[in-house]
């Protein structure tokens, strides 16, 4: 029998079994920062490699539709350390835009490179620049038939390479590499890029054909001055023969012009990084079929850096190159010195002591003439 007075006590404890805990009492801990910045990272590695693997297959599938080269080479990394000069020869040519002259090269320069001194000197060749005596232009002929003869055994590769060698026999310079791009691919290289800006230094009219230059049939013009050009109308500004002013109607003329174009369109590609990549994937997608070469991808983005040249060897008519006309009546250009029709010696030489001399400032290289 219990008291009125008396406490109750509670019921003993079971073994193993402590006081209830109150709510909140203990609460489960967060991830510490050091777990969250580990974490971070290793995302951020994840998704650069899964990036760097997304961006390698478009540049292997860029590389596979414009290269004869494998896509994992390069064949200039190693050059560009050395002491050897590098020289590579740029072709352009009509194609589907051009239908009269699709496969005859409308644009031929050599881009030399002297690794030892970083620096690149761009040579533009005459397309009217007269050919004896060469096996590859068995009956004679203008340089840039070379191109034309040379798609009839295989087309673009085989245009280039049989190029290749009538330049080297003819400048005395070894032709390393080649590049070469239609119309339309110049033109949406240049779109691709939302158009550049040149200074013109200059204003001229211009037509596309003979008759109407001579008859003062002026179809458009350029202005003086900073113009914006979208892919059209750089490649009008590019291709200009027939002008009403005399000192843009040259090869030379056309050959500086194309170099202002090449050099704004290096300039909006960048130089490296995360800023040019955007620019970078664009010019692939537009360039994608209309441009090929013997160059790998990895080797356009090293050759980019070489599109601005430090200097110009111009192979102007009067000094190393004189006017005269074939047995057709064709305007054509030979080597002044020669000792016979199929002498080019003194065409090495000067090239030769031209590109030994030291560079002029970046100012004095680009000066228009």
């Amino acid at each position: 029998m219990i008291r009125r007075n008396e406490r109750r006590t509670a019921p003993p404890t079971p073994l193993g079994k402590g006081p209830a805990r109150t709510a909140g009492a203990h609460r489960r801990r967060g991830p510490s920062i050091k777990a969250i910045i580990l974490l971070s990272l290793l995302l951020l590695l994840i998704v650069a490699a899964v990036g760097g693997i997304l961006l390698w297959q478009r540049v292997s599938a860029f590389n596979d539709s414009v290269s004869t080269a494998p896509a994992a080479s390069s064949a200039l990394w190693g050059p560009l350390g050395g002491d050897e000069r590098i020289n590579i020869a740029l072709f352009g040519y009509g194609g589907a835009l051009h239908p009269s002259g699709k496969y005859l090269a409308d644009s031929i320069q050599i881009i030399s490179i002297d690794p030892k001194a970083n620096k690149t000197t761009i040579i533009p060749i005459p397309r009217d620049f007269w050919i004896e005596g060469l096996p590859e232009i068995p009956d004679n002929g203008k340089i840039n038939e070379a191109f034309a003869i040379g798609w009839q055994r295989n087309q673009v590769e085989g245009a280039a390479r049989l190029s290749m060698k009538v330049l080297s026999k003819v400048t005395g310079l070894h032709i390393d590499h080649w590049l070469a791009i239609d119309f339309a691919g110049f033109e949406e290289m240049v779109d691709a890029m939302g158009g550049v800006q040149v200074n013109n230094p200059r204003f001229f009219r211009y037509a596309w054909t003979e008759w109407k230059y001579q008859h003062n049939d002026w179809e458009h013009s350029f202005s003086r001055g900073l113009l914006s050009l979208d892919g059209e109308q750089a490649l009008a500004y590019a291709r200009a023969r027939y002008t009403s002013v005399q000192k843009e109607s040259s090869d030379f003329a056309r050959s500086v012009r194309q170099q202002r174009v090449l050099s704004a369109l290096r300039a909006k590609i960048g130089t490296g990084g995360l800023g040019s990549l955007g620019p970078g994937l664009a010019l692939m997608d537009a360039l994608s079929g209309r441009m090929k070469t013997d160059l790998s991808a990895i080797d356009l983005y090293l050759l980019s850096s070489h599109l601005s040249p430090d200097r110009r060897i111009q192979l102007k008519e009067g000094s190393v190159l004189a006017a005269t006309s074939n047995t057709n009546g064709q305007y054509i250009l030979v080597v002044v010195g020669r000792s016979s029709s199929t002498d080019y010696t003194p065409l090495h030489d000067f090239l030769a002591q031209q590109l030994a001399k030291p560079f002029a400032n970046r100012k004095q290289a680009r000066a228009s003439p």
